[in-house]
């Protein structure tokens, strides 16, 4: 069985190129072009890891993750901001608003699916 993830991302290079890198290391992937959308997406198909764009329209990243923790079903799935804020305290407040870690955009090919994995091993077991 695959692992499905959940990129919430409006952006669609940003959509394409993880989408891409992730199928092609087998995972299933599950997109979402906004927060709220993001949001019934991911209490329907329980994603083994979220990927959260934090510059959406109309709902923001940190309000969607806060969104998302307030859901039973999704309190211990790993939500990773992929996201080009990178200054002072952007990444604490990320962690704050509930996403369990922080990729820099832009992307490093290279490193991305090792950066992702180590946030789906580190997933609490239930």
């Amino acid at each position: 069985m695959k692992t499905k993830v959940l990129i919430i991302e409006d952006n669609e290079q940003n959509l394409y190129l993880l989408t891409f890198l992730l199928q092609a290391h087998s995972y299933e992937v599950v997109s979402a072009r906004d927060g709220r959308s993001g949001i019934e997406l991911a209490e329907q198909i329980q994603p083994m890891l979220i990927l959260l764009d934090i510059q959406l329209p109309g709902m923001d990243g940190y309000a969607v993750a806060k969104a998302l923790r307030r859901s039973p079903s999704l309190a211990d799935t790993p939500i990773v901001a992929v996201t080009s804020y990178a200054m002072a305290g952007d990444r604490e407040r990320v962690l704050a608003a509930g996403c369990t870690g922080y990729i820099e955009k832009p992307i490093n090919p290279d490193t991305f699916i090792s950066e992702v994995e180590q946030h789906l091993t580190e997933r609490p077991s239930n």
